[in-house]
């Protein structure tokens, strides 16, 4: 009979089933979704994209921001066209928070997610003592029952 040990050891050997790439506009987040393509396509994975628009304290949640709406949509949209290259699963999702970073970590939590690919530019992963909160990123790493796989990619990778 396996013991949890043995059992869990074995869901790690095996990879993962659900991935969770939070999606912006920017290289790093386009090629961190790249990556757990690449990922969930050896395993049968599926892919949760998830896009966040941050809502300022100031409005409530439901405020119209359609300009925010649009380039989210098109990002999930991205998204999907290159899960489909890769012959993967891909469910886009959009959600509205007060800060990306506690999102992410919710939509991990609730979506039973085994990995978290976030990309990153390494300046963003420096911590200095002028931070006086930390970022998405940092909220991510602290706050994440599952694993954490960062992208970084220089400033001159990333240009």
């Amino acid at each position: 009979m396996a013991t949890r040990a043995s059992a869990r050891r074995f869901r790690v050997a095996r990879g993962y089933r659900r991935l969770l790439v939070p999606l912006d506009a920017s290289p790093e987040s386009l090629q961190a979704f790249e990556i757990a393509c690449r990922l969930a396509a050896d395993r049968r994975a599926s892919v949760i994209a998830l896009t966040v628009i941050e809502v300022p304290p100031s409005l409530p949640l439901d405020a119209h921001m359609a300009d925010d709406e649009e380039e989210a949509r098109r990002l999930l949209e991205r998204a999907g066209a290159t899960g489909d290259a890769y012959g993967v699963r891909v469910v886009q999702t959009l959600v509205r928070a007060r800060d990306a970073g506690t999102a992410i970590v919710e939509a991990a939590s609730s979506g039973r997610v085994e990995l978290i690919v976030i990309g990153a530019r390494r300046t963003q992963l420096d911590v200095s003592p002028k931070r006086i909160a930390p970022d998405a990123i940092l909220r991510v790493l602290h706050g994440a029952r599952s694993r954490v796989l960062v992208v970084a990619a220089s400033e001159a990778e990333a240009a």
